[in-house]
């Protein structure tokens, strides 16, 4: 017996098409250089995240989210602008803190608008280059 293929969703298959393109940038294969991080963002309906991400160890760097009691006692509301700015923030000066300042910017399937455009510059006001 064969087995049946799994057919993608859309958002699957925008997801993969952002990382694929992260991935061509982030590895040259003609030159020897750094890989970057990756700063990748879950947005749902009332909460924001955000992961520094080594893909070479395969490991969590830094990361932060709206849950957090620090960030939950300040904000209004988990799901606003506000909060995405706060987020990129708090995760950009725990990248510094783990001696990260340059990073790829993974939005995964969400469009660069709204929150995800906030949690992005939240992180370049805390010092991340992308």
């Amino acid at each position: 017996m064969s087995k049946a293929k799994q057919k993608t969703t859309a958002p699957q298959r925008r997801s993969f098409r952002t990382r694929n393109k992260i991935r061509r940038v982030n590895i040259d294969q003609n030159a020897v250089r750094d890989v970057r991080p990756r700063l990748s963002v879950f947005r749902s309906g009332k909460q924001m995240y955000a992961q520094v991400i080594d893909d070479v160890k395969g490991v969590t760097i830094a990361s932060a989210s709206t849950m957090e009691p620090e960030l939950k006692e300040k904000l209004k509301s988990g799901a606003n602008k506000d909060a995405a700015m706060e987020v990129g923030k708090l995760v950009a000066a725990r990248a510094k803190k783990a001696g990260v300042s340059k990073v790829v910017y993974d939005r995964g399937r969400y469009l660069y608008h709204g929150r995800v455009k906030a949690l992005a510059e939240g992180a370049r006001d805390g010092g991340l280059e992308f």
